[in-house]
């Protein structure tokens, strides 16, 4: 049973298939009743949706912000279906994460954990996707909440809480710099590098710094995962680069590793955010939760960076 309107169900398909006739078998219909439908659509909002193809149609910017807007209300749906199906209700939702993996190696596992102990009823679904990906799950409303990084401003999203958080090398135990407070990104490129690949946020800033201080730097490791660079440091290959997300101090003596902080003003250009969509109420496990995980990245929070916080 579909509770969007006929516009926004016939925009959803020729969205997916980016085929008005593939949209009309997928509906049942003839394919000039979807023309029509996509024709109202974008003449009552005066602008176009699709760039039209000798092979078939494409979103424009307008029919992407739609498109996330028409998803997010669709999944909206289906959840209310179900509830009004079953007799759950809403309250008794599971409570769906996305994360980028630096959140997801502790801050967000914890949070749950502390939620569940004090809510033993709700559970959890966790995503760990790249930080991009995390944001268009919650404008989709694929998930209630996100964890990740971001860069500049933020569309189609409420952000709850945001943090700069400092950036750290991860040096091993008994190296030259593993007793400084901080060191400058020169000295950090001194020595091998494990980095994460360019187009995450991390390696953005990095680049950006070593260009505006005239460095060369060729990575001895270029990984999308913590751990290979964790055991790299700790086997002698080199240096790491980690957010410090109020964690990074209770057992890096234990994993081998010590944690210095890197001191360039370029860093400071990247956030850790909690985001939930903009305009969508979300059950209240959903925003406990939010609040909980906006807490505990909080700077005021014992476990929380040492960092300026700003609230959305």
């Amino acid at each position: 049973m579909r509770l969007l309107p006929v516009n926004l169900t016939y925009f959803l398909e020729v969205a997916r298939s980016g085929s008005v006739t593939e949209a009309a078998q997928v509906l049942g219909v003839a394919p000039s009743a979807v023309s029509r439908q996509i024709a109202k659509l974008e003449s009552g909002l005066g602008i176009a949706l699709f760039a039209r193809h000798p092979r078939g149609m494409t979103l424009t910017d307008a029919g992407s912000r739609l498109l996330a807007h028409a998803r997010r209300t669709e999944t909206e749906s289906a959840a209310l279906v179900e509830e009004l199906r079953t007799g759950r209700g809403a309250e008794e939702r599971d409570v769906r994460v996305a994360c980028s993996e630096g959140f997801a190696r502790r801050l967000v596992p914890r949070a749950m954990a502390g939620f569940r102990s004090e809510h033993p009823d709700v559970s959890f679904r966790l995503d760990v996707v790249p930080r991009r990906e995390a944001t268009r799950r919650v404008v989709e409303g694929i998930a209630d909440v996100a964890v990740t990084y971001a860069m500049g401003p933020q569309y189609d999203v409420r952000v709850e809480c945001a943090v700069v958080v400092p950036v750290c090398a991860v040096v091993p135990l008994g190296h030259e710099l593993a007793g400084r407070d901080r060191i400058g990104l020169a000295e950090l490129c001194a020595h091998p590098l494990a980095l994460a690949p360019p187009g995450s946020s991390q390696r953005e800033l990095f680049d950006i710094g070593v260009q505006l201080e005239g460095l060369t730097v060729r990575p001895a490791l270029v990984c999308d995962s913590l751990a290979p660079g964790y055991e790299f440091v700790r086997a002698g290959g080199g240096l790491a680069l980690v957010g410090d997300l109020g964690d990074l101090g209770g057992d890096g003596g234990a994993e081998g590793v010590t944690h210095v902080r890197v001191d360039h003003p370029v860093f400071r250009q990247r956030e850790a955010q909690v985001q939930t969509a903009a305009g969508r109420r979300l059950p209240w496990p959903a925003t406990r939760f939010t609040q909980s995980l906006a807490a505990m990245l909080s700077p005021r929070h014992p476990s929380g960076p040492a960092a300026t916080q700003r609230e959305g």
